[in-house]
C-alpha cells in the first residue's frame, strides 16, 4: 500500500543500496569495479539519489525526501515540524535495510578485504583529516548547499521559469553529484544522518567477516553537521521567502 511513510522507507532503502553498493564495489577486493576512484563513487551515489527519489515518489511521498536533515531543513522554512518525527523513523529504517543489502550483494568480498577501514568505508563515512570543528564545519557547509539548492530547484519561481516536475530528481541527482566532486573530499559528505547512521548501525551489527570496529567516537559528526546545515538553509529559505 502507497503512503508517504513507505515512499521514505523504500526510497531510502534504495537510495543506501545504491549508494553504499558503489562504495563497496570500488573498495572490496576481487570486486570488477575495484579501484574505481572517487569519480565512480560520486557519479554512484548521484544515481542512487535520482532513482531513491523516483522510488518515493512512486511509491506515496510526494516528498521524497530520504533525509533528515532534508524534513529538518523544510521545516524550518514552512515553520511546521510535523513531517520530521513520522519521517525519521521509516528513512533510518530504510538506510539499515538498504545496507544489509549490500551486505549481502557483496558477501564472498568481506572475507577477501582485510583492510577494515574500507570495510567499515562500505556503510558510513570518516575524515580524510580528524579535526572535530573542520570536519563538523564541512558537514555544515555541503548539507547547507544540498538544502538550500533543493529548495531552489522546487521553487515556484524556478518552476515557473524551467525544467518541467519530471525533471527534479534528475536535477537532484546532479546536485549531489556537484557536491560529492566539490565539497565531499574531507568528510565523504554525509550530508544525510539517516544514511550515515543507519548503515553504522547495520556494520555494528552485522557478523560481517573480519570487520574492526565501527567509530562510534566520529558518528556524531555527520549527524548534528547535517542536521544544522539543514535548519541554516531553511531559515534562509524562509527569509528570502523562496519556496
Amino acid at each position: 500500500m502507497n503512503s508517504p511513510l513507505a515512499g521514505e522507507f523504500l526510497g531510502t532503502m534504495i537510495l543506501v543500496l545504491l549508494g553504499d553498493g558503489v562504495v563497496a564495489a570500488v573498495l572490496l577486493k576481487r570486486s570488477k569495479a575495484e579501484g574505481g576512484g572517487w569519480m565512480v563513487i560520486t557519479a554512484g551515489w548521484a544515481f542512487a539519489v535520482m532513482a531513491g527519489v523516483f522510488t518515493a515518489i512512486a511509491c506515496g511521498s510526494s516528498d521524497a525526501h530520504l533525509n533528515p536533515a532534508v524534513t529538518m531543513g523544510f521545516a524550518v522554512r514552512d515553520g511546521s515540524f510535523a513531517k520530521f518525527v513520522p519521517y525519521f523513523a521509516p528513512q533510518m529504517l530504510g538506510a539499515i535495510v538498504g545496507a544489509t543489502l549490500v551486505w549481502l550483494h557483496y558477501f564472498p568480498h568481506w572475507k577477501e578485504t582485510p583492510n577494515t577501514a574500507a570495510k567499515l568505508g562500505c556503510f558510513c563515512t570518516a575524515p580524510a583529516i580528524r579535526n572535530i570543528v573542520s570536519n563538523l564545519l564541512s558537514e555544515i557547509i555541503a548539507t547547507f548547499v544540498l538544502v538550500f539548492v533543493i529548495g531552489v530547484i522546487f521553487s515556484k519561481r524556478v518552476s515557473a521559469a524551467g525544467p518541467a516536475a519530471g525533471l527534479g530528481p534528475y536535477l537532484v541527482g546532479s546536485l549531489v553529484w556537484g557536491i560529492g566532486l566539490s565539497l565531499g573530499g574531507p568528510t565523504g559528505y554525509a550530508i544525510n544522518p539517516a544514511r550515515d547512521l543507519g548503515p553504522r548501525i547495520t556494520h555494528a551489527i552485522l557478523p560481517i567477516a573480519g570487520k574492526g570496529g565501527s567509530d562510534w567516537s566520529y558518528a556524531t559528526i555527520p549527524v548534528i553537521g547535517p542536521l544544522i546545515g539543514g535548519v541554516l538553509a531553511g531559515a534562509l529559505l524562509r527569509v528570502l521567502t523562496i519556496s
